[in-house]
């Protein structure tokens, strides 16, 4: 999600295909964005709020793109970032992979193996390249 456009993160699928030898993996962790979560016709999507961070998101379904913006208090002074990504369902990240010469081998909720649900807030996708090349 830190390559904010399409041909950015199929580029580094192809990327990582072309490093791997038959039967190698390649493996991400990446959130399911939170759009169940934001009423219909609602942009933010607040993740933290504490004393020393408020964490908000802002989604634009248009483009799938996400600002996750971070307010933080340290030493009496605020300190504000915003980070951009480029939200993808694993649907996506299997096309990208398909085109990169990689099949789906496993996906879970999180890294102890749990099943990948669809209240998972995350998944691990593991892709492999098949052993005869094609």
């Amino acid at each position: 999600m830190n390559l904010t456009t399409q041909d950015e993160q199929v580029r580094c699928f192809q990327n990582a295909a072309s490093h791997l030898n038959p039967g190698g993996c390649f493996l991400i962790e990446v959130i399911v964005p939170a759009l169940r979560r934001i009423p219909h016709g609602e942009t933010n999507h607040v993740f933290d709020l504490s004393d020393e961070h408020w964490g908000i998101d802002t989604y634009d379904v248009v483009s799938q793109s996400v600002k996750s913006h971070h307010l933080r208090i340290r030493n009496q002074k605020v300190e504000l970032s915003s980070i951009p990504f480029r939200y993808v369902w694993p649907s996506e990240l299997d096309l990208m992979a398909r085109i990169a010469n990689l099949k789906l081998k496993a996906r879970w909720g999180g890294w102890k193996k749990e099943p990948f649900t669809n209240t998972s807030r995350y998944h691990v996708s593991v892709w492999q390249k098949p052993l005869d090349g094609n």
